[in-house]
């Protein structure tokens, strides 16, 4: 099977109709993760600013490639919300930096490039919505 078919298959029966939904959702977990109350954060393979990065360019990624007319309106208020979350950290036990901030937004460009770069590559249409 060619990629650019499997690839069509899954943005036509998955992201077309519930790229919000999966965004959202992301959002959530990314949202829960960050603002989670602990005493020590736990031991994870990699860096945290990695973590920060990939959660972002993955929260981005669906409305990227499936490319609403307002989609710079979700990447505003994902650097928003990235932000926010920075301010509020120290008010549940948690650390606000503004490195973090920083990394968020690089992820969230990151995941536009390769959403847009995807919808090229192979060819999706473009959305009206």
């Amino acid at each position: 099977m060619r990629l650019d078919i499997f690839f069509n298959g899954c943005y036509e029966r998955i992201v077309q109709p519930y790229w919000a939904v999966i965004t959202l959702f992301i959002l959530f977990i990314i949202s829960f993760l960050s603002l989670l109350p602990v005493d020590e954060l736990p031991e994870v393979a990699g860096s945290d600013k990695l973590h920060h990065f990939v959660a972002y360019a993955g929260l981005i990624f669906f409305v990227a490639l499936r490319k609403p007319s307002y989609w710079w309106v979700w990447v505003l208020a994902f650097i928003v919300w990235g932000g926010a979350i920075e301010l509020i950290q120290p008010y549940v036990n948690r650390y606000a930096e503004w490195l973090d901030f920083l990394v968020n937004t690089l992820g969230i460009l990151f995941g536009v490039l390769v959403g847009f770069l995807c919808r090229k590559v192979f060819s999706l249409k473009e959305n009206k919505s």
